[in-house]
């Protein structure tokens, strides 16, 4: 009797122990934030699904990161300058990414990465979901930071990690905008991009890109302890998606698709650097 009484106790303590670490890990800012983001995105897929379209696709990733920025930074509880200034940084760049990519689907009618997707619900659910992921581990270092308690006084890595993230947002912008005006002009008709940055970089959006988010983790880093500095793994993340995964290799083959006979882009390969950027004298 007495065994099986003691048994029954350290069974009850050990569920206790488990809801406890279960609430525990659902009322934490970030499984909250990770919740937030599947739910968004799946239900993304479902209108996306019914209605066989990629067009919100990308505004819907964007938003999601406005959205999980703030809400993390109103559950985390702290409202310090450092958690202000990077949830303002990732509004700035969604705002204004979301918004361009919206822009030229709506130009464009279409996009090519869907065009043996929008008709499959089930490749469209892992597309969704595989946007769901992106968001989350880029956005990793902010959710942690904005979970913060704590208030660090403000030193270099901020300075430094803001002056990144101002250079990236500056040299995406440009390039973007460099780029959507190049293929307006009705002169430029079947020909590559080669001037202003695309001169020093085939892909200098993704180079800023990749300079924004390592931006916001060197800032954000100043707050972490211990285990939290493995959320480098977002730049990282960013910069292994763009150049081995979904960005780089595909614009890559459709160029040499369209243009690897010719000589002038032969030339381009050769003298250009495929993302980081050097100067040309």
């Amino acid at each position: 009797m007495l065994r099986s009484g003691l048994v029954t106790c350290q069974s009850l303590q050990l569920s206790s122990c488990l809801a406890d670490l279960g609430d525990l890990i659902m009322g934490s800012t970030i499984a909250k934030c990770a919740v937030a983001d599947l739910g968004i995105q799946w239900a993304g897929w479902v209108l996306a699904a019914v209605f066989k379209t990629e067009k919100f696709y990308d505004l819907a990733g964007s938003g999601t990161f406005i959205l999980l920025a703030h809400l993390s930074r109103l559950w985390g509880g702290g409202g310090f300058l450092r958690q202000n200034v990077q949830t303002g940084l990732v509004t700035a760049w969604g705002l204004r990414l979301g918004t361009f990519l919206f822009m030229r689907i709506l130009k464009d009618g279409q996009d090519r990465r869907f065009n043996n997707v929008r008709d499959s619900p089930g490749t469209f659910f892992v597309y969704w979901t595989i946007q769901a992921v992106w968001v989350f581990v880029t956005l990793l270092p902010t959710l942690m930071l904005n979970s913060e308690k704590r208030n660090t006084p403000l030193g270099t890595r901020d300075y430094i990690g803001w002056t990144l993230w101002g250079v990236g947002f500056a040299t995406e912008a440009i390039a973007d905008q460099q780029k959507w005006i190049f293929k307006r002009d009705t002169n430029n008709v079947g020909k590559f991009i080669q001037s202003g940055l695309w001169a020093y970089s085939r892909h200098p959006n993704y180079f800023g890109e990749i300079l924004q988010w390592s931006g916001l983790w060197l800032s954000a880093s100043s707050a972490m302890q211990g285990p939290q500095y493995l959320s480098v793994v977002s730049p990282l993340f960013v910069w292994f998606l763009l150049r081995h995964i979904s960005g780089i290799p595909i614009l890559e083959r459709q160029a040499l698709k369209k243009w690897g006979s010719d000589p002038g882009f032969q030339d381009y390969l050769k003298n250009t650097p495929v993302l980081w950027p050097w100067p040309k004298f």
